[in-house]
């Protein structure tokens, strides 16, 4: 009768701790559950607040670098209007005599022939003026077609002839030899084709002046 009490009480401790340590295993699965739980969801949050601000810095350098592009452009635009308009201003101050004092026609003194065999009449009139200038100080003719001296002396010619600049092809534009301080151009109306000789003076501060315009044959 002992040893059987015995027995089933040994039994009934080896049950006990066997669901003692059924429990405890468990806790600690559920404790190590949570550790890594916590744990992912620290990481996973940690990543993507690292991310955001960092997404953010480019889209910021984004839009500084389109400011700045756009200024850029704007800038570019400014300038080049402004280097247009300064050379409007240029030209049309350098033609303000030609297009705004036409020369008296009737004062115009023409005679048969001229300088070479190839020139049928020529014309010299009292009332031509100097075409005006933006140059100053002492002057050297410029023989450069970007120049504004170039341009000067193109107005002069077209004051003479009554040829527009922009209907006018330039054949030659030069020094002339034969008096100081003076130039000769030879050129054509693009829509009659009829060529001119034409001579210019510079007058000092007043800018180039014609003097005499001959007419070539056909």
């Amino acid at each position: 009768m002992s040893n059987e009490l015995n027995q089933n009480s040994r039994f009934g401790n080896r049950t006990k701790r066997k669901k003692t340590n059924l429990v405890l295993n468990s806790l600690i699965i559920i404790v190590l559950l949570l550790i890594i739980f916590v744990a992912y969801n620290i990481f996973a949050s940690g990543d993507d607040n690292a991310a955001e601000p960092k997404k953010e810095t480019q889209n910021t350098e984004q839009k500084h670098k389109e400011v700045k592009e756009k200024k850029e452009t704007v800038s570019k635009e400014k300038d080049d209007t402004s280097s247009q308009n300064a050379d409007k201003e240029s030209e049309d101050q350098s033609e303000e005599t030609a297009t705004g004092e036409q020369p008296d026609d009737s004062k115009a003194v023409v005679t048969e022939g001229g300088s070479s065999s190839d020139v049928s009449q020529s014309v010299e009139n009292p009332s031509w003026k100097p075409v005006g200038t933006t140059q100053s100080g002492e002057h050297t003719p410029v023989y450069d077609q970007n120049s504004a001296d170039w341009q000067e002396m193109l107005a002069a010619m077209s004051y003479a002839t009554g040829i527009d600049k922009s209907n006018m092809t330039v054949y030659w534009l030069g020094r002339d030899k034969s008096t100081q301080n003076a130039s000769v151009g030879t050129i054509e109306s693009k829509d009659t084709k009829q060529k001119y000789r034409v001579y210019i003076k510079w007058v000092e501060g007043q800018g180039w002046m014609p003097t005499k315009v001959e007419q070539l044959s056909q």
